[in-house]
């Protein structure tokens, strides 16, 4: 798959001392990083948002929230919005860009969500369940905190990345963990640990947590996209002829 950008090979587990996913040692790094990097800021937010299409007076939660940079957006399109994160640290510098009236909460996804049934019109998971090694209960608490007809807009890393072609002698139909150590510009490193699955089991937890499929997307990179941002692969292709890394989904709830 000569269009795909090179997978980590990494096995599951930390880097030397560091510990996978621990967003609150690394939260200021990562924002950082986030603001104006190709994968965040030039293809799966403008992406998300696109799928969202017009969402004045909609109410969203935004699931994994971070530092709040699709809360800000969402926002600025006249949305009513929710937060939550894990990770206090991310919620405090959300805090600070969105304002202490910011509707922020602590939360996790793998347990029972602080929001009552039917609370919201839409939910965003941006690039959230690919930590996650079970999908049922969560799906299961974001179809319940939506109401009949809303949506779940969710992004994942893409299967492909998963697949032998691309990442020599993995099981694609297998759900396994692995692992990257991410160096920064300025040489930070953190460690983000994922979990991939095939295509038709994210589609079979989909559907088993009361989703409809509305919508399937591998979008390319936003047509402002900085040239020296694009990988080599993408450099010589039109624009908007090539997806990048994830996968995007529009669901609705049943």
């Amino acid at each position: 798959m000569g269009g795909m950008p090179p997978v980590p090979q990494n096995p599951a587990g930390p880097a030397g001392r560091m510990v996978p996913n621990d967003y609150d040692s690394f939260a200021e790094t990562y924002s950082t990083e986030n603001e104006g990097n190709l994968h965040n800021a030039y293809y799966e937010r403008p992406a998300t948002l696109a799928l969202a299409g017009d969402v004045a007076g909609r109410r969203i939660l935004d699931a994994g929230c971070g530092s709040g940079p699709l809360f800000a957006a969402l926002r600025d399109r006249g949305a009513i919005v929710t937060g939550f994160d894990a990770s206090a640290g991310m919620l405090e510098l959300a805090r600070r860009r969105l304002g202490d009236d910011a509707d922020l909460v602590v939360a996790d996804l793998g347990r029972p969500l602080p929001f009552p049934d039917g609370a919201f019109d839409d939910v965003v998971a941006s690039l959230v369940l690919h930590y996650l090694e079970d999908w049922a209960a969560p799906l299961a608490e974001l179809r319940r905190v939506l109401k009949p007809g809303g949506r779940l807009i969710a992004s994942v890393n893409h299967p492909i990345q998963g697949h032998p072609v691309v990442r020599p002698g993995a099981d694609y139909w297998a759900t396994y963990l692995w692992s990257d150590e991410i160096t920064t510009a300025t040489g930070e490193s953190y460690v983000l640990a994922n979990w991939h699955r095939p295509l038709p089991a994210m589609i079979d937890a989909f559907i088993a947590a009361g989703f409809r499929i509305s919508a399937i997307s591998e979008p390319p990179p936003a047509p402002d996209t900085p040239r020296e941002l694009l990988p080599d692969f993408l450099q010589d292709k039109p624009p908007g002829s090539a997806f990048l890394c994830f996968l995007f989904f529009v669901l609705e709830a049943a």
